[in-house]
Formats: structure tokens, C-alpha cells, sequence
């Protein structure tokens, strides 16, 4: 699993001002941040779900790179094997702050940050998307059975402009250090969008045990077991040769 160069809790500030004579401040105007909008919606049902990103601006003559940060909670998982497939077949750009137990329970996991790279979407100037699926994990029984409710906070938008070495100084966003792409190979200065009207949370209703239903369940289960062991004890008894 790849080591990420900075720690998702805490970013690094950055100063503005550029280093060397030769680079060059650019990026949009302080009002064209206005225009920007995060909107994060989930979709299908069950265990296995998606996580809609979409990032609106209006239309500026750079590219703009987009990286949502989004933390996870110990009740649902990304599959790294399944974002490495997406990686091939889609393009699918997500990084996982830690490798991920796709096996174990809620109760014994423990929660994750993804970093996911936007994408332009096809003939739409200004929109930034990506579906990111997610697994629900299972929940202890309860004594009735029933659902559980697993929140999803708000992530964080970080952009960039592609071609700029130095973002400006006077703009009233955070600059924070992240990977540059989805290969973690080197580190570039983003900027933290502040004052989204992003939800604090989505959440997702998984279905849990009725630990009361144990007992029967067991019982059917050896039941159905010794019947299917007395089948086939019957069928090699009457048509096995010995």
C-alpha cells in the first residue's frame, strides 16, 4: 500500500510567495471561487454502494484539478482490489490513506481517509466527477434485528490550477500540501475550498442481525445439515460399489 507524503488530520500551511524569481503566480480570481459547488449523493441499496462526487465551476482557460478528501468510518470500506480494476477499466483515480480489512466486522475495524481524483466529465465545461463504490460492513446483531445507521461526514475540497507553480496569497482559502496525482509520487500545493454548502453528513441504513432468532437459526441449520448427510449416506449406500 502506497505511504502518503502527508498526514490526512492535519495539513501542512504553505507559504504563497514564490520561492524562486523565475516562477509564476496565476490561478483564477478570488470571485470565480464563488462559483464553485461540491455536491456528494449516494446511490443504490444494501451492502454495496456508490458515492456520487460532483464538483461545478464556472469555465476558466486552465485546467483545474480536483481532489476530494473524504473520511471514512469503521462501518463501511473501500475494496483496493476493486479501485485498482476501476483504475484500468474507467480511470478511476482513488488513494487510500492505509490498507483496508475487507473481511472484518464493524466492531473490529477502524475508520480511513480515501483521496479521490476528480475527473472532467465528457462534453460538460466546469463539471469534475467520480463514482466511488463502497462496501458496508456487518454489525453485531441487535435483539430486534432491524438497521443500522452509519454517517458519512462531509469531505474536503481541495484545487489547483494545473499549470501553476504559485497559487496567489490573497485568496481566502487554506494552501495545503497533497499529492499531486493518484500515484503519490510527488507533492503539490492545493487549495482548501472554504464555505461549501456541503451536508455535515450522508447517511447509509444497513441491515443487522435479530440475535434473538440464534437459537432457531442454529437448530435449522444442523437440522438441514444432518438431512443432506443422511441423503447422500443413502445414495452411495445403494449405489456405490464396495
Amino acid at each position: 500500500m502506497l505511504i502518503l507524503y502527508f498526514a490526512l488530520s492535519v495539513f501542512r500551511l504553505t507559504p504563497c510567495e514564490a520561492s524562486q524569481k523565475d516562477e509564476v503566480i496565476c490561478g483564477p480570481a478570488s470571485a470565480w471561487f464563488e462559483s464553485v459547488d461540491l455536491s456528494v449523493n449516494v446511490a443504490k441499496r444494501g451492502f454495496h454502494r456508490e458515492l456520487l462526487y460532483e464538483v461545478q465551476h464556472d469555465p476558466t482557460p486552465q485546467a483545474i484539478k480536483a481532489l476530494v478528501i473524504q473520511r471514512l468510518p469503521s462501518g463501511v470500506y473501500m475494496d483496493q482490489y476493486q479501485l485498482a480494476s476501476l483504475r484500468e477499466d474507467t480511470g478511476l483515480q482513488v488513494l487510500l490513506d492505509s490498507a483496508v480489512s475487507l473481511e472484518d466486522p464493524a466492531h473490529l475495524s477502524s475508520g480511513f481517509s480515501a483521496l479521490v481524483y476528480l475527473s472532467p466529465a465528457d462534453g460538460l465545461p466546469g463539471l469534475l466527477q467520480a463514482v466511488v463504490p463502497v462496501h458496508g460492513r456487518y454489525h453485531r446483531p441487535s435483539s430486534s434485528g432491524g438497521w443500522e445507521r452509519v454517517y458519512i461526514e462531509g469531505p474536503r475540497l481541495l484545487l489547483r490550477p494545473e499549470s501553476c507553480e504559485t497559487l496567489p496569497s490573497d485568496l481566502p482559502h487554506r494552501v495545503v500540501e497533497a499529492p499531486c496525482t493518484v500515484q503519490n509520487q510527488s507533492v503539490c500545493s492545493w487549495l482548501e475550498i472554504q464555505g461549501l454548502q456541503v451536508p455535515d453528513s450522508v447517511t447509509l441504513e444497513l441491515p443487522v442481525g435479530d440475535f434473538s432468532l440464534t437459537g432457531p437459526v442454529c437448530a435449522g441449520t444442523i437440522l438441514a445439515t444432518l438431512l443432506c448427510f443422511a441423503l447422500l449416506f443413502r445414495t452411495i449406500w445403494k449405489h456405490g460399489i464396495f
